[in-house]
């Protein structure tokens, strides 16, 4: 529960600023702790001001008059205070100032700054992330009507004790179609997509204070999921009948190639094909996740996928360099792909890309450099969580440290003998 708000109206003399002894009257509103000097553009005599009363304590009409003038102000500003209560607005002394002013002030609120972004930045951003700030929105509002019994909140309410009741409801939410809760990072990521609307908000200038200013989230890391070139082997070999399966298979062995994810995959054309400087067909195109240039030399395996559908009817009349299918039927058919490879790991779309990362590239000696120019990471460290080297990896160069120093040993060995 929010504590009772204090509120509190002095008046005081700006004498530093005094012209022939007269110095304006200022009212100093106090609201929690916050102060406001406000000038009443009247003046009076320093000589006459009585600082203990803040009032004039002359009995001249002069004097009464003014003192009356304070007693009305000083009654406006406490009726100010009240209203704001009575109509549940934002109590702020921002407000306060306005409305005994007669000015009305836009009050800027979370659903302001989720419209802002979502019409100023959708635009610029992929659908699959627009999505997830559209449900970051909506599991705001629920959150809100179950704390508050209100289908808004301005921005100048929000404090700290706002985040952590968030992330807390958050923490008890329970997706449609899933049995779980949110996982801690999903919790964190909802929490980092209304951070971004405050600092938004903060560059707008719509607010002058950052709730989030004591609030650190942080995320915990994942082990990136990927297939060793064992299990890679056993799904390029899977005898499969049903089209709709094959199909799926040459999308992931070409992705798990190639490192293109889903969304760039589904977007390739024959456009995208050209020879390159080593007279060898390369993939040319653009992240549709951060627009980053991409541009790679096939291998043959995924040369091959390519020629199974080169005159496929349907490819041909899509434009699409290969089958389109939806993500969603596309990893239900990894599944059952995985079951008849007797895979037992949770085999998705995204997999293929780590397994570009680690089994096809790092573990075969790419410098980590040029697999991340190939993912179109921005960042080098991004790469880094990505691509993991596979234990079979680490065991083989051990392997070869091993041989180097027995034969060392050998060598010294019959050195020694040899001197004996």
């Amino acid at each position: 529960m929010r504590k009772q708000s204090t509120f509190s109206v002095l008046f005081w003399l700006y004498v530093k600023r005094a012209v022939h002894n007269q110095a304006t009257i200022y009212a100093r509103i106090t609201l929690n702790s916050r102060r406001m000097n406000i000038s009443l553009k009247r003046k009076a005599n320093i000589s006459a001001w009585d600082q203990s009363k803040q009032r004039l304590a002359g009995k001249d009409a002069f004097s009464k008059e003014l003192n009356e003038f304070l007693d009305q102000e000083y009654s406006r500003f406490f009726q100010c205070y009240q209203e704001l209560r009575i109509e549940k607005k934002v109590l702020s002394l921002e407000n306060i100032k306005a409305k005994f002013f007669g000015q009305e002030e836009k009050l800027f609120s979370l659903e302001d700054i989720f419209t802002y972004h979502n019409e100023q930045c959708f635009p610029k951003l992929s659908w699959n992330t627009s999505r997830l700030y559209i449900t970051s929105q909506n599991y705001l509002r629920a959150f809100i009507k179950k704390a508050f019994g209100r289908n808004d909140y301005y921005l100048q309410e929000l404090d700290f004790n706002f985040i952590l009741k968030f992330e807390s409801y958050l923490r008890s939410v329970k997706p449609k179609r899933h049995n779980k809760k949110l996982q801690h990072n999903a919790v964190m990521k909802h929490i980092q997509r209304l951070k971004k609307m405050i600092t938004l908000a903060l560059h707008l200038e719509w607010i002058e204070r950052d709730p989030f200013a004591k609030f650190k989230s942080q995320l915990i890391p994942k082990e990136r999921e990927f297939l060793s070139s064992e299990e890679l082997n056993e799904i390029e070999k899977l005898e499969l009948k049903i089209d709709r399966l094959k199909r799926t298979r040459d999308l992931f062995l070409f992705s798990c190639y190639t490192g293109i994810s889903y969304g760039d995959l589904m977007l390739l054309t024959r456009q995208n094909l050209t020879i390159g400087i080593d007279k060898k067909v390369w993939i040319v195109t653009k992240r549709m996740k951060n627009g980053n240039a991409v541009k790679l030399p096939l291998l043959s395996k995924a040369i091959n996928i390519l020629e199974v559908y080169k005159d496929d009817k349907v490819c041909l009349a899509n434009k699409s360099l290969l089958p389109t299918i939806s993500n969603q039927k596309v990893n239900q058919y990894l599944k059952e792909i995985a079951v008849k490879a007797g895979i037992e790991k949770n085999v998705t779309f995204h997999i293929a890309r780590h397994t570009f990362a680690t089994t096809v590239a790092l573990s075969n000696g790419v410098p980590i450099e040029t697999v991340s120019k190939i993912l179109g990471h921005k960042k080098l460290s991004t790469t880094q969580i990505y691509a993991k080297v596979v234990e079979r990896k680490v065991s083989e160069d051990m392997e070869i440290l091993q041989q180097k120093i027995n034969t060392e040993v050998r060598e010294v060995e019959s050195g020694q003998f040899r001197q004996g």
